[in-house]
């Protein structure tokens, strides 16, 4: 890694007009808010969606006030180059893998490619999975910096997969894969992929994986309420792939015309969604994901990647942290192993003692490739060169 400029020697740059805009929509931001990797800051006018929605409800009952969220179906959509068929909406990522996954008619024997840098409840999911259904886990080549080897998927899909389970970019570390070249290499060799998208959606564009399946969520980088999780699912319907179903059929996902067959599926990704949950809440997603459309995605996705290379220069060797990710790495999302004098938790203490929310990571988010705790920086958009500059010096000080 190289070690930055001393402090006050990297330029910072202006918060610029994605960044005041998105500040301009929220009356309330918390003072040095660094963890939109962990939960975001929703805007005004999604408060607003959410607690109109709610009105609706006790005027209406819950069943008469139920929103058209075809719009919001479609901006999500918009993100992973799919329909608003394709749309389905769970409680979380972590519900949304757990429905893809579990209900994937695969047999014994199937051979499931995922890389050691997987968060921690897809590894939990799959080892279930693996030791219910006699699936074969098979790992798949990291470098050094994390970063999945397309040479090393090649030779794995070569020798035989038949699903390859991937994160775009890490809970506990700021790299991008390159899932445009994976996503290719898997459509090669005619293997299913599904692309963990929890900590990219609305950071960093989503769009050139070509992925048979993407799992997302509200509370990150779409700056959408909590609650809410989000499977795409391109072009999926009866005809396109059988096997692919809920793991327990629902009155509006599923008909059952002859009591005497398994019910079947309805087109598209209903059958995954579940029907009670947080509907509100889905309604402030659909606000947030239009406002980060009105934004221009390119734009915020430039924008945040400013701030994680400005975050990276300013942090990387400031007290002795070192920075895991290349600083040019093209995300905000920033983590960081302290020197032997300090410890993420006190650094962590020390932040919160001065208004500033970082995240700790711990080994359970990663449990095949952490071996101790990173302090996580996830700057949200417009957030002040400041308020870096600030946890520069703190890491800086005496612990």
């Amino acid at each position: 890694m190289v070690t930055a400029r001393p402090v006050g020697e990297t330029r910072p740059e202006p918060v610029g007009a994605v960044g005041e805009a998105w500040r301009a929509a929220r009356s309330v931001l918390p003072a040095g808010h660094l963890d939109a990797a962990g939960c975001n800051v929703p805007s005004d006018r999604v408060l607003d969606a959410m607690a109109a929605h709610l009105a609706l409800e006790r005027e209406r009952g819950a069943y008469g006030a139920v929103p058209d969220l075809t719009e919001a179906r479609r901006a999500l959509a918009a993100l992973a180059g799919a329909e608003p068929q394709d749309v389905a909406f769970l409680e979380s990522g972590t519900a949304a893998m757990a429905a893809l996954l579990g209900g994937w008619r695969l047999g014994p024997g199937t051979r499931v490619g995922r890389a050691r840098t997987e968060y921690g409840s897809t590894v939990m999911l799959l080892h279930r999975l693996a030791e219910r259904n006699g699936w074969r886990l098979v790992d798949l080549p990291v470098g050094g910096d994390t970063r999945i080897d397309p040479d090393g998927l090649r030779r794995a899909l070569e020798a035989g997969l038949d699903l390859v389970v991937l994160s775009h970019i890490a809970s506990h570390r700021g790299v991008v894969q390159p899932v445009a070249e994976l996503g290719a290499l898997c459509r090669d060799f005619g293997v299913p992929l599904v692309l963990d998208v929890c900590q990219s959606l609305g950071h960093v564009d989503v769009r050139g994986a070509g992925a048979t399946a993407y799992v997302g969520t509200s509370r990150k980088w779409l700056a959408g309420p909590r609650g809410v999780g989000v499977l795409i699912v391109p072009g999926l319907t009866p005809a396109v792939n059988a096997a692919m179903d809920a793991p327990a059929p629902t009155l509006s996902g599923h008909t059952w015309e002859d009591p005497a067959q398994d019910p079947r599926p309805v087109p598209g990704a209903a059958r995954y969604e579940s029907s009670e949950g947080v509907i509100a809440a889905r309604a402030g997603l659909g606000v947030a994901v239009l406002e980060h459309h009105a934004l221009g995605p390119a734009a915020v996705h430039a924008h945040l990647a400013g701030l994680g290379r400005l975050a990276r220069e300013l942090l990387d060797g400031a007290g002795g942290w070192r920075v895991c990710e290349p600083l040019d790495e093209p995300s905000a999302l920033v983590t960081l192993l302290p020197p032997p004098h300090d410890t993420v938790e006190r650094a962590a203490a020390r932040a919160h003692a001065a208004n500033l929310l970082v995240g700790v990571v711990p080994t359970a988010r990663a449990p095949l490739d952490l071996r101790e705790p990173v302090l996580r920086i996830s700057p949200a958009p417009g957030t002040p060169p400041e308020t870096l500059e600030t946890l520069a010096k703190l890491l800086s000080a005496p612990s």
